[in-house]
């Protein structure tokens, strides 16, 4: 019998794998939807949808291994992060989903609320935050919605060589921004931001890119705490608020 290890587990939500099978166990079956839904309508590669008896999700493993991980240096080639970028503006241009994503009144009251629980708390200094959520207001503008992933991280997309081989978690995935995409991905990994525009393909607002950085950075901090995880580990969300200064 193969083994089963825990890759994620927190109280929303748990993802174990056992040999080339992921089960995904979560509280929230509209995320499942959204997550089968999405992949069903994404032109790019995803998991395969093994079966689904709620709460559970059963998907197979994608072949390679993944761009890279917050806080770590990524091995993956200059065309790895391109191919990541192309792949990306092929998303884009794709249909938009059915639903809506979280709308610009909706994300600037949240990044308040957010700001304002990180001083009072005193979980990070007033000017670290204050400083970021000024960045920050360059992203919050009109954009034209496009078919977004809404939680691209770099663990998120899988490589084999210099060709994507899947793109995973697509529980967020809505009609969004597509500068959000683009950050989310090079979080942590601005170094590698020109060869994700490359193979994009078209020109972007990097100081909107950047203050999604902040946006993400700002709004996660504290799930990230209540969900024992580290956001101040090193190369992570808080060095990323921290960068900007």
């Amino acid at each position: 019998m193969d083994e089963v290890k825990v890759v994620v587990a927190h109280s929303e939500r748990a993802t174990l794998r056992v040999g080339d099978v992921f089960l995904k166990v979560d509280a929230d079956q509209a995320r499942i939807e959204v997550e089968v839904q999405a992949m069903a309508l994404a032109p790019v590669p995803t998991p395969e949808v093994l079966w689904r008896k709620p709460p559970v999700l059963a998907i197979a493993a994608v072949p390679g291994t993944a761009l890279g991980r917050l806080g770590e240096p990524s091995t993956a080639s200059p065309q790895a992060w391109a191919a990541a970028g192309a792949a990306i503006r092929k998303l884009h241009n794709a249909p938009l989903p059915p639903w809506p994503g979280r709308g610009l009144d909706k994300l600037a009251a949240d990044l308040d609320d957010e700001c304002e629980w990180l001083v009072r708390n005193g979980v990070l200094p007033a000017d670290l935050v204050t400083r970021n959520r000024q960045i920050a207001e360059a992203a919050l503008r009109p954009w034209t919605p496009v078919f977004t992933h809404g939680d691209l991280q770099i663990s998120h997309v899988f490589v084999d060589g210099d060709e994507i081989t899947g793109i995973i978690d697509w529980s967020e995935a809505s009609q969004g921004d597509a500068l959000f995409d683009l950050a989310i991905l090079t979080l942590g990994h601005e170094n590698h931001l020109g060869d994700v525009v490359s193979g994009y393909g078209t020109d972007v607002d990097l100081d909107v890119i950047r203050a999604w950085w902040s946006v993400r950075s700002l709004l996660v901090v504290r799930w990230l705490v209540e969900h024992g995880f580290d956001p101040s580990a090193p190369g992570c969300e808080v060095d990323v608020l921290r960068s900007r200064l």
